[in-house]
């Protein structure tokens, strides 16, 4: 799931307002129509949809802002014009082309944010390659798992992954699991734990920390990158065509792959940087990650639609590289999850980063389940960003569906996520009857249909037919059931008030529960786990673990945490571990989650569970 909060500019340049004409200006009601009574809502019809394919669009663009700036990597010291990101993409589809990547082949993606994963994202919509961004956090087991999920036939990785405080990872451990001996000279790839991998290509961002030269069976990025860099031939795409492929949580236990097309990520990355008023002028400075539709469709998409300009200050967050990025290149537009912003708020308040350079910004996206009102105030004041306009989506709607006006009262924007995006329809439903839709004020089940939704989960027709239902008066016609509780005003405007499902929200990223129950039910002294969200100031949520252990078992809330830290990703590390004899339950022993999240609140207030 993904959950966002949009900042935009009180102060709009009067060509803008003339060039997007009265449907920019918002959701009038001869726009919007709307049913007074049920909790259903339909969007504008107004601007129409593109109906391209990324790759054709671009090139419109490309034709348009040729000259213009638009990615720098910071960090990299690098920087693409729209003309050089099109030849140089055009030149790695190619090379892709002579490794045996093909139309519809899944390219798994482990990269931080650089100008490789720039080029590659838009030589695989222009080759029809479907493109599967990895957390490169993930380790070895993760790592297989979303590979052997999808069949992908090459992954393309970083030598290093850069995280966020913590020294770079060397990748070889993870190419060693994937084929045993690969950095020891393995002549033939071969995988027996993936066997759909026909190849990897290394890119080489270690600055010679990591050795490479006994990974003869790999391909280097920049050996393929150099090439004719002409148009390629049409290559029989269909804007219909998956061309991105988004898991939404834990591969090692549920994967949920969502697939997105060229038609739903290029009209949802077009409408934000209209609703942004983004024009060729505009310097976005996002430091949130590709592998996220937040980095990849908010950031990079909107830019790359409008001829702006997009920065990546480094491959990993760091608070201080991201406000350089902003005084150094005059950035217009900062992206951010509410911690990202309050590491940057806190720079400027002890001196770090002098309180200068920040006048162009006029805008920006944070992303999170909320936004709270003193951080909008202080990115107004300190920031410049003037006007917080919220919005919500998930990554199953590609991803925005709602969103708040410029000129909607301040409360509005504090306390709700909105209006309908253009074409997109939403409704609230009862929890136990999606059928049913309530009443305008009575809380239920958000659902959303347009063309922002997914095609499927890919591989899990059962999932998506839960996730995704027909119409009762139209069967062609489908639901994205979205797992919040929501109420809608008498003015449409969409209230999330709950998550019916339990991802836990940590610093804007989603966290499945089960993943790590699965994990700490395999440790021998574990009985019985559950998982819930508990609140935390700085990251919205954090993980809890309430423990069950086998009779006579000792464990340390330590050992729990090194255990999943060892067997997962770090964010998944429990902050809380309780120990308990049982959980509260249904008549039917399902575990009853909000009372757990209650109990959690309690012993936290007690002091206990940081032991």
């Amino acid at each position: 799931m993904f959950r966002q909060a949009l900042f935009q500019p009180r102060l709009l340049r009067l060509s803008a307002r003339r060039f997007f004409g009265p449907w920019k200006r918002g959701f009038a009601s001869s726009v919007v129509r709307r049913n007074a009574r049920l909790a259903y809502e339909i969007g504008p019809d107004a601007p129409p949809l593109l109906e391209q394919t990324i790759g054709e669009h671009f090139a419109s663009i490309v034709g348009r802002f040729g000259d213009r700036t638009a990615v720098i990597a910071r960090h990299q010291q690098a920087r693409l014009t729209y003309d050089e990101l099109d030849q140089k993409s055009n030149a790695l589809a190619r090379g892709l082309q002579s490794i045996g990547v093909k139309k519809g082949d899944r390219v798994s993606v482990s990269l931080g944010n650089n100008i490789e994963f720039s080029i590659l994202t838009y030589a695989c919509f222009k080759l029809g390659a479907i493109l599967n961004p990895l957390n490169p956090s993930f380790n070895a087991a993760q790592v297989v798992s979303a590979l052997k999920h999808l069949d992908s036939t090459h992954l393309i990785i970083g030598t290093e992954t850069n995280l966020l405080r913590k020294p770079p990872r060397d990748n070889s451990p993870i190419l060693n699991h994937l084929v045993p001996g690969l950095t020891k000279g393995v002549g033939k790839l071969e995988s027996e734990l993936v066997p759909s991998l026909k190849e990897i290509v290394l890119v080489n961002n270690s600055s010679g920390r990591v050795d490479t030269s006994g990974m003869k069976s790999t391909v280097g990025f920049q050996d393929i990158l150099h090439g004719n860099t002409q148009t390629l031939p049409d290559q029989g795409l269909h804007k219909d065509d998956i061309v991105n492929i988004q898991f939404t949580s834990g591969t090692t236990s549920m994967p949920k792959a969502a697939c997105l097309s060229h038609r739903s990520i290029l009209n949802n990355g077009n409408q934000i940087g209209d609703r942004m008023l983004l024009t060729e002028n505009d310097v976005v400075v996002c430091p949130p990650p590709l592998f996220h539709c937040f980095g990849c469709i908010l950031g990079y998409m909107a830019t790359a639609t409008h001829g702006s300009s997009i920065v990546f200050p480094s491959e990993a967050f760091d608070p201080l590289a991201s406000l350089k990025a902003v005084q150094e290149n005059q950035g217009t537009a900062l992206y951010g999850v509410s911690t990202m912003f309050l590491a940057c708020l806190e720079l400027i308040h002890n001196g770090t980063v002098a309180h200068e350079g920040f006048q162009h910004l006029r805008t920006g996206i944070a992303a999170g389940s909320s936004v709270p009102a003193e951080l909008m105030r202080k990115l107004h004041r300190i920031l410049n960003l003037h006007e917080l306009v919220i919005c919500y989506g998930m990554t199953e709607t590609s991803p925005v569906s709602v969103m708040t006006r410029t000129d909607d009262p301040l409360q509005k924007r504090i306390d709700t996520v909105g209006r309908m995006m253009p074409h997109v329809e939403a409704k609230v439903v009862a929890v136990d009857d999606a059928n049913k839709t309530l009443a305008r004020g009575e809380r239920g089940e958000l659902a959303v249909s347009g063309y922002l939704l997914m095609k499927e989960y890919w591989g899990e027709p059962g999932k998506t037919a839960a996730a995704m239902i027909p119409d009762i008066d139209n069967p062609d016609k489908k639901w994205m059931l979205t797992g919040d509780e929501a109420l809608m005003d008498d003015d449409g405007f969409v209230q999330i008030t709950g998550r019916i499902k339990d991802l836990i929200i940590r610093g804007g990223e989603n966290i499945s529960p089960l993943e790590i129950e699965s994990c700490l039910l395999a440790h021998d002294a574990v009985r019985e786990v559950s998982v819930v969200g508990l609140p935390d100031d700085r990251y919205g949520e954090v993980v809890a673990a309430f423990m069950v252990p086998h009779q006579g078992a000792t464990l340390t809330a330590k050992e729990v945490r090194d255990y999943v830290r060892e067997n997962l990703s770090g964010h998944l590390v429990p902050k809380y571990v309780f120990w308990v004899d049982d959980y509260p339950k249904t008549a039917s022993g399902k575990v009853q989650k909000f009372k757990l999240r209650d109990i959690g609140v309690h012993l936290l207030r007690e002091g206990q569970g940081l032991e």
